[in-house]
């Protein structure tokens, strides 16, 4: 559906060249929602921007389904760009317009009879539950409200792509659900391939079925959003998922660890990461009650991405040393993925 071949982006002004983009390469299919998320400045935006053609590649291709959108002409462009709709973080509707008017735009840039377009509009204000709206005027709208709007005028033209940069960083979370709900909504009823810009990994967390996280131009990290959310590997996706999943031992209790340094005998600590079917299955229950060591749960957290169940677990084993090595032995014989930690690392 969507596919960038070695894609740089380059900007020149007043003599100095800002490198955007590095030699991306991404394939996004066809009835994905697919999350790219990075800090700012990451270049998430002119990757959007890519993808609709409103800024072109120094280098590489951009090909939407099986077209090069370098070898297209001005009008085959355009044509692409109707399939394309767009979601914006500030909305931007027009003030002087009443919500009917607004999402008609694209239908009159159309030409499309009228006929035509007022069925199409009150079908999308029924569809983003504001039925009653057709009248009103931005300024009379919340924010979710204007984001639903939004959302209406960029499914006008029944696209196959939506694109979404920021589009809930302007409201408050409640708001945020409601229209994560509805992107989602988006994607499974119609089937639109949905491309997700964010700098908030709850977003991710929330809807997406692949991620590629961004940093400086570059895509460093990428794949299904359980599989990076479960093993990230660069440092930049580890601060992203510690934002919405909590794998680290409070100070508090690393600070009881320190004090006991030295009578650890017989003692050591592990973390568990439990990833679907492991995380569901009594493996520490049977650890206390049949491996013949003491189990010390110093911290744990679980949650629930995309319908699997991901979790993390710090304990401590006491007992012989045969015996903690059958534990361990038996945790990973059950699909846990398990790390000794050495106290004196710890801090």
């Amino acid at each position: 559906m969507i596919k960038f071949e070695n894609v740089s982006k380059q900007y020149e002004r007043n003599g100095i060249i800002t490198q955007a983009l590095h030699n991306v390469n991404l394939t996004i299919d066809k009835g994905d929602i697919y999350g790219i998320i990075g800090y700012s400045g990451a270049g998430k935006s002119t990757l959007v921007r890519l993808i609709n053609y409103l800024e072109q590649p120094t280098q590489g291709h951009v090909i939407i389904q099986n077209q090069d959108l370098n070898q297209l002409s001005n009008n085959e462009l355009r044509h692409i760009r109707q399939k394309i709709g767009m979601i914006f973080q500030h909305f931007n509707l027009l003030q002087t317009k009443t919500v009917f008017e607004n999402i008609a735009i694209p239908l009159i840039l159309l030409k499309e009879k009228k006929q035509i377009i007022q069925k199409r509009v009150y079908e999308l204000l029924e569809f983003v539950g504001l039925g009653d709206k057709a009248h009103s005027y931005p300024k009379e709208l919340s924010g979710g409200q204007k984001q639903r709007i939004g959302i209406a005028r960029a499914l006008a033209n029944n696209p196959d792509i939506l694109l979404c940069d920021e589009a809930t960083s302007a409201l408050d979370p409640q708001t945020t659900q409601s229209i994560l709900d509805l992107i989602k909504k988006i994607n499974e009823q119609y089937q639109i391939t949905v491309v997700l810009i964010t700098h908030e990994m709850h977003v991710i967390e929330q809807i997406c079925h692949k991620v590629a996280v961004m940093e400086k131009g570059k895509i460093i990290e990428c794949g299904n959003v359980i599989d990076v959310f479960g093993h990230p590997k660069h440092q930049t996706t580890k601060n992203f998922v510690s934002t919405v999943i909590n794998d680290q031992i409070p100070i508090g209790v690393v600070e009881n660890l320190l004090e006991i340094e030295g009578k650890k005998d017989n003692i050591r600590l592990f973390k568990l990461e439990f990833l679907g079917r492991s995380a569901s299955q009594p493996v520490v229950n049977e650890l206390i009650l049949q491996r013949k060591v003491i189990v010390n749960i110093l911290f744990a957290h679980m949650s629930e991405i995309q319908k699997n169940v991901l979790g993390s677990m710090f304990i401590q084993l006491k007992g012989r040393e045969d015996n903690i090595n059958d534990s361990i032995h038996y945790l990973r014989e059950h699909g846990v993925q398990v790390t000794e930690i050495n106290h004196s690392e710890i801090n």
